[in-house]
């Protein structure tokens, strides 16, 4: 199965092939920030899964942690690269919509959550 992630005026794609190697949910502060949300819903994709990838994007570092990915025309965060994660592509969860993503089956930095936020009880992390 090969699935696409697009940005919001759909000039950036990135297909992959396969289920995320690794999807969750993350409380942390650079999650939130780069979603302008609550959480960072987060997949991971070894790169012999990345099929093909299109558009133009600019790119924005975090010192050298992090290279993050974003459409040049509607500034939506596709991706990005970390350096604690060689070898696999982060893609932003919310950017496939069809066929959709599985369910997440982990959070972390959970106690960092907004406490109104609640996530399901069996995922690891949660508690």
């Amino acid at each position: 199965m090969t699935r696409t992630a697009s940005c919001c005026c759909g000039d950036c794609r990135v297909e992959v092939r396969g289920d995320p190697v690794m999807n969750g949910i993350c409380h942390c502060n650079n999650c939130r920030r780069r979603t302008g949300s609550v959480f960072g819903w987060s997949v991971y994709f070894d790169e012999d899964q990345i099929v093909a990838r299109s558009g133009e994007v600019r790119t924005y570092g975090i010192r050298d942690e992090q290279v993050r990915s974003f459409c040049a025309r509607c500034g939506t965060t596709l991706f990005w690269t970390s350096s604690f994660m060689p070898g696999r592509l982060g893609l932003a969860g919310g950017t496939f919509l069809h066929p959709p993503l599985p369910e997440p089956d982990f959070t972390v930095l959970y106690d960092n959550r907004v406490n109104w936020v609640t996530l399901p009880d069996h995922w690891p992390g949660v508690g």
